[in-house]
């Protein structure tokens, strides 16, 4: 608990510190403008706390890790620990250039790596840390990779499609649809959400697989929203409408005239679709939905935390939507001091430096042998991006705020808690286990086999489909139903 209250104070003690510009090579901070291996650093300097920022400085994610070492930089101002030093290494966006870094970094005998930022770059360091019992506080957003003292505060899946499938379930959406995109993203997103769905007494009922960088979605949906028998229906409708209409029938006419605006009439079996997209790939599905007649309030669209950096409140489909995001609770401050300390807004990503740092800090003033067991404290942590707690197995949780599309922009309609339960979501199995009685999704865009045994580990049986009994068609009540 000591750990706790003492990285609270120092969190919020950063909220009213001065807001005058960093000085970038001042005691504590090295801006890295030349080579780490050309210095030699004292052994006797025990009390001071070395972390190595391994950051993706040059190469394709150079604008992330700009954004990245800005809030380092302005943590470690508000701060003003002198024995805290932070010593920048360039990953070059490569593996290559993280396995240079890191050398680079375990020569200069730094106590804790904070970074890097891409999954690849952090399987490619891995086991070297590990093998020099370095701790690491990543960003990567891939658990494959973590295990004991390699940890990361990126945002995970589970966590994200967990809390916003329990806020859906809890406001009466009992069957889900999943759009992911055909690679490992989706099938992670395609195992929490049928952990999620178990958990919360729901169920999955279609996922839809498309190839990663298509903005098509036309083909899976159609197939999806079972369009074309919703649409023969109605055209059937017409048919038999315009025919009694013809032979005298008034009623038939007055009911084809409050049909013609319509191209399906029955609902699509989902009540809420969950879409791990941002941008123009996002705007693309939700306009799809819409075209083949699926929209709220009928159905609710959900999204994940990509969905923050996509204005969406001229779509008119996206309206009444909800998606996950770290807390900024606490954030008002960095915002702020960010866009007056850079000229520009920091992206969601940039507030896990800041708390990287400022934890960086806390475990500065602790024994160095014991430094695994002060990150995973079970108490957890405040910091500018909310309550938030490391695991032993590496992995995180974070407590999340859950915005709601409007015209006038997003709102939060559930603060992030204040609390996390102890290891509720940690605990869970990774393969998901079901019963016989267990229905599975249907499949789209995805060979069947295949996507089960990604998902579940396994093929699963097919289910004993239940009889039932064709309804008759009633061409006035069906109509009736639209108003």
């Amino acid at each position: 608990m000591q750990v706790f209250k003492k990285f609270c104070i120092a969190i919020f003690a950063f909220a009213v510190a001065s807001c005058s510009s960093p000085v970038y090579l001042r005691g504590g901070i090295d801006d890295g403008s030349f080579s780490y291996d050309e210095i030699t650093i004292d052994p006797d300097t025990k009390q001071t706390f070395r972390v190595g920022v391994m950051l993706p400085l040059t190469g394709e994610a150079a604008k992330h890790g700009k954004g990245l070492k800005n809030a380092a930089l302005m943590a470690m101002e508000d701060i003003n620990n002198p024995n805290l030093v932070l010593q920048f290494y360039d990953t070059k966006s490569t593996p290559a250039g993280s396995r240079i870094a890191i050398e680079n970094a375990l020569s200069q005998k730094v106590d804790m790596v904070v970074g890097p930022l891409m999954s690849s770059s952090l399987q490619s360091i891995a086991d070297r840390v590990e093998e020099e019992g370095v701790p690491v506080i990543a960003f990567s957003t891939s658990e494959e990779v973590l295990r004991p003292g390699i940890y990361t505060l990126g945002l995970l899946i589970d966590e994200q499609v967990n809390r916003i499938m329990t806020y859906a379930a809890d406001k009466g959406r009992k069957n889900f649809a999943l759009l992911v995109p055909d690679n490992r993203t989706g099938i992670a997103v395609a195992k929490s959400a049928v952990k999620a769905a178990i958990r919360n007494d729901v169920v999955v009922s279609n996922i839809a697989f498309y190839p990663p960088n298509t903005t098509d979605f036309s083909g899976v949906l159609k197939q999806m929203t079972n369009y074309t028998e919703r649409s023969e229906k109605v055209k059937k409708m017409k048919k038999n409408l315009a025919a009694a209409a013809k032979n005298g029938d008034e009623a038939a006419a007055v009911e084809l005239k409050k049909l013609e605006r319509f191209d399906t009439i029955d609902d699509v079996e989902f009540d809420a679709v969950l879409i791990p997209e941002s941008g123009a790939r996002l705007k693309s599905a939700i306009a799809m939905f819409g075209y083949y007649d699926v929209s709220g309030p009928k159905v609710k669209f959900l999204g994940t935390s990509l969905w923050e950096s996509t204005s969406l409140s001229n779509e008119s489909v996206a309206i009444g939507s909800w998606f996950p995001a770290l807390s900024r609770i606490h954030s008002s401050y960095f915002l702020k001091k960010y866009n007056d300390t850079f000229s520009e807004k920091p992206s969601a990503l940039s507030s896990l430096a800041y708390d990287a740092i400022a934890l960086a800090n806390a475990m500065s003033a602790k024994n160095k042998k014991y430094i695994k067991e002060y990150i995973t404290t079970e108490d957890g942590y405040i910091g500018i991006s909310g309550v938030f707690r490391i695991y032993e197995n590496g992995s995180n949780e974070h407590s999340l705020d859950i915005y709601e599309v409007r015209r006038n922009g997003n709102v939060v309609v559930s603060a992030a808690p204040k609390k996390l339960n102890h290891h509720e979501m940690r605990d869970l199995n990774k393969v998901v286990n079901v019963d016989s009685s267990y229905m599975p999704p249907k499949i789209f865009g995805k060979d069947e086999v295949l996507a089960q045994s990604l998902i579940y580990g396994k093929v699963l049986p097919k289910p004993v489909e239940k009889a039932v009994e064709p309804e008759e068609d009633n061409l006035l009540e069906s109509v009736d139903i639209l108003y």
